[in-house]
């Protein structure tokens, strides 16, 4: 999902980019314009709603179930921690692997840009990278990698909490209801969070 989804905005912003540049004699800036926009912003935040849709649910899910089929509780009968045992594994799996998609993401969408721009629309491949190389700064790095930390946390947090707490929430119903409701929860809760975050982080480090 995260290749395709990539690959696919790649190829929009190329040749997006390149009809509004063209506009004002600027087509050189490809490279520039489309880097910038993955590395700073659409990379960082796709990956997150797409880890969110696809993994977030996963784990809300899962963890719901096992809270109302009381195999939790039988963790803790058992004198198993549940947060260590169930949580942990996840949040950390979750921090590590959503950088590396958004850093691959990162890559696969600057291709996607590269394919249309300059193979489809004929700006010179020069231009593109040396473009690309002059405005990309290891700030504008940064600020995606630390937004993709940010975004983890905020989805793994949300996902594993809704489930863990599914018999707690109001309005949830009970059994397999409970589970449908806040897996849906959890996956709205998640991309907003990721939308407002991503604003309040642009601002302040920017």
């Amino acid at each position: 999902m995260v290749f395709f989804t990539a690959l696919s905005s790649g190829m929009v912003l190329g040749l997006q980019g390149v009809y509004t540049l063209q506009k004002f004699g600027a087509d050189g800036m490809l490279g520039s314009g489309v880097a910038l926009t993955l590395i700073m912003e659409l990379g960082p935040i796709l990956t997150a709603l797409m880890v969110a849709g696809r993994a977030g649910s996963a784990m809300c899910a899962e963890i719901g179930i096992m809270r109302i089929s009381e195999q939790i509780d039988a963790l803790e009968c058992m004198a198993i921690d549940p947060f260590r045992y169930l949580i942990t594994p996840k949040f950390l799996a979750t921090i590590i692997s959503v950088p590396l998609l958004t850093a691959m993401f990162d890559v696969v969408g600057i291709y996607g840009g590269y394919l249309t721009g300059v193979k489809l629309m004929g700006v010179s491949s020069g231009s593109f990278f040396n473009g690309m190389m002059n405005s990309v700064t290891n700030h504008d790095i940064q600020l995606g990698l630390i937004k993709s930390f940010v975004f983890a946390f905020l989805l793994v947090w949300i996902s594993t909490g809704r489930g863990y707490f599914v018999l707690q929430i109001r309005g949830a119903g009970f059994g397999a209801e409970s589970v449908s409701k806040v897996t849906t929860q959890a996956v709205v809760l998640s991309s907003i969070s990721v939308l407002i975050f991503d604003y309040l982080l642009t601002a302040v480090l920017l």
